[in-house]
């Protein structure tokens, strides 16, 4: 059996449609046990501050969670040594929601205002990502399609039914980020209710192959 293998790559513009706030919150203690437990009680704090602002407890994900071990760097004469000075928890989380300018400035106001003094950076995405998928794969199928007819019929050829369709299944990132790091001092806030925000985030521009095989006669 004859055949023929065509790469077909799919493009797309997708407009975002939903924020993301991505927090950082650290501390170093002396013990493992105080550094997981004011872990916990400056989540709750962030939880707690997310609900003011319509937000569910559980609208706070965890994107990553760790405790090391930190130590400092010190002289003796001409000798450099390491002293142990407690254990640092590094805690990285999330928020979404529907895009909405007036709601991002009340959020960031209030993270600015918050005595714990999160590292944030700000992100567009879209709410239903798998349907851009499916679209971007359907431009790809049909991109591979046009190119196995231009060849087939140079080549004197007929195509005929497809064999196989190899997709590679990588991630793709449905993600932009107008600000890649925030860190707003409560000096920035005043007694407004909330920021003036005016952003509009270019759509996000995304690409995919699938390799298509013909039996060709």
């Amino acid at each position: 059996m004859r055949t023929i293998r065509v790469t077909g790559k799919g493009q797309l513009r997708v407009k975002p449609d939903q924020t993301r706030i991505t927090l950082s919150l650290e501390g170093l203690y002396p013990e493992y046990g105080e550094a997981l437990r004011r872990s916990a009680e400056d989540t709750e704090r962030i939880k707690d501050l997310l609900m003011e602002l319509g937000f569910a407890r559980t609208d706070l994900k965890t994107l990553n969670f760790n405790v090391d071990t930190e130590y400092e760097s010190y002289q003796v004469k001409n000798t450099y040594k390491q002293r142990f000075v407690g254990y640092k928890y590094h805690h990285q989380m999330k928020v979404e929601f529907d895009s909405d300018n007036a709601r991002l400035g009340k959020v960031l106001y209030a993270l600015a205002k918050c005595p714990l003094q999160p590292e944030f950076r700000l992100s567009y995405t879209v709410k239903d990502p798998e349907a851009a998928k499916n679209e971007l794969l359907g431009k790809a199928v049909a991109d591979a399609q046009a190119k196995a007819q231009v060849l087939t019929q140079a080549a004197g050829v007929t195509l005929k039914d497809i064999q196989s369709i190899d997709y590679s299944w990588a991630q793709i990132n449905f993600e932009i980020q107008p600000m890649n790091r925030m860190l707003m001092a409560k000096e920035c806030a005043d007694e407004a209710a909330g920021f003036d925000i005016d952003i509009d985030p270019d759509d996000i521009d995304v690409s995919d192959t699938v390799t298509v095989l013909w039996e060709i006669s």
